[in-house]
């Protein structure tokens, strides 16, 4: 992947809905070359998928957490595994720290919330968890293509 690659990339993780020409002229290439590379980013699997990103309080679900899920044994094991099936786990990360299982848990409610976490319980070895409720989210967004070596520093605000 080289610099053109992640200027497309990163264009479209701003909006896939965009032409190949407008891309184009954000990467410096033409609307066909863009198209080439496009292509090839999806056959190797560096783009996966195109998805439409919500916004959880219009879906009806404004209350945001992150859940820290204290078990016996490994994260991904097929027990934990069955929380993809409820629809308000966003994302399952196995973590290395005081917790083996980190879950992005999206609800309508503290009451849907706490249902929720009342189904971890269910699980054979689960301890306990540790539940962060979002008040703001000041950055949300989807993996990033740009590396931190490209950019000039960051400005430190006045003292």
């Amino acid at each position: 992947m080289d610099a053109f690659d992640r200027k497309i990339l990163s264009a479209l993780t701003k909006d896939a809905k965009q032409t190949y020409a407008a891309i184009g002229e954000v990467a410096g290439l033409s609307a066909p070359a863009v198209h080439e590379r496009i292509k090839r980013l999806r056959d190797t699997g560096v783009i996966s998928a195109t998805a439409a990103l919500l916004d959880g309080a219009a879906v009806g679900k404004p209350l945001l957490a992150f859940v820290h899920v204290d078990a016996d044994g490994w994260g991904k094991s097929q027990r934990m595994m069955c929380l993809a099936q409820y629809p308000e786990v966003e994302e399952m990360h196995s973590v290395a720290g005081d917790t083996c299982v980190v879950l992005k848990v999206r609800a309508e409610s503290t009451d849907a919330l706490e249902h929720f976490l009342s189904q971890l319980y269910v699980l054979p070895g689960v301890r306990g968890t540790k539940s962060y409720v979002v008040l703001s989210t000041y950055i949300e967004r989807p993996v990033q293509a740009e590396l931190t070596e490209d950019w000039p520093p960051i400005p430190l605000p006045p003292e």
